[in-house]
């Protein structure tokens, strides 16, 4: 055992003490010992009492809260991001040149007259939109360019149909009219152009388009549905305050759904096993609210793209070219919303209701959408549409 009877430690310069002088001990204390003395000594000293120790917990604990609550109260102003609704428009110069088309007054047959100006035009004038039960003719093609092999389904469905014709709040006798043809591209989201779109006297939307909890970007009504089965809403919500639905034959099958759903007879086990996806069984509107868009539409809209496409044979439209080869029909004027697929910028939003990509369309091998936008584009080149959305 090492006994210490003088500490001393000097400062090697100056030779002053850096520590006082330890007392002289007679008994020695073992070191350990001694440690756990000072630590004794120095514990009362250093830690706070049990009343001033759970004052400062509670202090801490109020300065935390705060921390949280202030920010909920007085939210900073945030960059609205991709995933984010957008709390005000993209484009205001956009939105401002929506309202100054509205705020003109409507031209008639403004649409037709500019679109004589295209080579293309001739093959898309005089089409008609809808199948009527005296105008059926002979089919020399298939669906969906023709109704060849499904004249006794078509019938059925006619037969079902009080006013299977064009409806006479869509003919061309009469006042003015404008068309605004609503499509799903995700260049609609955060456009605010909602309560522009409702404005419109023909308000065309695209298979199973969402408008419920849409209304800012998209607007609340819809005048026309166009949709083949596969692609009808299943949500009741989405027909409430839409005035017709107008099908798209790709099949005979289709037909028959659409007589099922008229009059509200199921169609077999057997029959829906033939859909590519799970159909719906009814559709709350009434008979004289169904039509079916004549072939002719997607057939002539085929024939116009070719010119456009790097490959030649029978092309299929998209239903969107089709909306639009049909608003040319029905409207004297006709703008686009939500239209151009941006195949610069895979990550940008393919839909607006939806979070799936731009690069989603590479999978897809039925629809040429580049031959579609050049001719979207000489359409609005023509003056023949306008395009509310800037994407073309």
């Amino acid at each position: 055992m090492v006994t210490l009877n003088y500490l001393s430690v000097e400062d090697p310069d100056d030779g002053a003490p850096l520590l006082p002088v330890a007392a002289e001990t007679i008994t020695p204390t073992p070191v350990c010992h001694r440690q756990r003395v000072v630590l004794k000594s120095e514990s009362r000293d250093f830690f706070l009492s049990r009343k001033e120790n759970f004052a400062t917990s509670l202090l801490l604990l109020i300065g935390c809260y705060l921390a949280i609550l202030i920010p909920a109260y007085f939210p900073v102003n945030k960059v609205p991001s991709d995933n984010t609704d957008y709390q005000y428009p993209k484009d205001v110069a956009l939105l401002n040149r929506s309202s100054l088309l509205l705020s003109r007054p409507c031209q008639p047959r403004w649409a037709l007259d500019h679109l004589k100006s295209l080579s293309c035009s001739e093959g898309l004038l005089d089409i008609p939109a809808f199948v009527q039960p005296n105008k059926t003719g002979t089919w020399n093609l298939a669906p969906p360019l023709g109704l060849r092999g499904s004249e006794e389904h078509l019938a059925l469905a006619l037969a079902s149909m009080p006013q299977p014709g064009m409806p006479a709040s869509l003919s061309k006798e009469g006042r003015c009219r404008r068309c605004v043809v609503v499509g799903n591209g995700g260049i609609l989201h955060g456009s605010h152009l909602g309560s522009h779109i409702d404005q419109y006297d023909v308000i065309i939307r695209l298979n199973n388009a969402p408008v419920a909890g849409f209304e800012t970007d998209a607007g609340s009504l819809t005048t026309i549905r166009l949709m083949y089965p596969e692609g009808a809403p299943h949500s009741a919500d989405e027909y409430k305050k839409t005035a017709m639905v107008a099908l798209v034959v790709f099949k005979s099958l289709d037909l028959d759904w659409l007589t099922s759903v008229i009059t509200k007879q199921p169609l077999s086990f057997w029959s829906k096993m033939w859909f590519w996806r799970e159909v719906v069984d009814d559709i709350p509107l009434k008979p004289e609210s169904f039509k079916v868009l004549h072939p002719e539409i997607i057939h002539k809209t085929g024939q116009v793209l070719q010119e456009y496409a790097k490959k030649q044979g029978n092309m299929v439209p998209t239903l969107g070219a089709s909306a639009v080869v049909m608003a040319l029909q029905l409207c004297d004027q006709v703008n686009l919303a939500g239209f151009g697929y941006d195949m610069q910028h895979p990550e940008a939003r393919l839909h607006y209701y939806e979070d799936i990509r731009m690069d989603a369309m590479k999978a897809q091998v039925v629809h040429d959408v580049s031959a579609e936008k050049l001719f979207l584009r000489d359409l609005v080149a023509a003056r023949a549409v306008a395009d509310l959305t800037g994407a073309l």
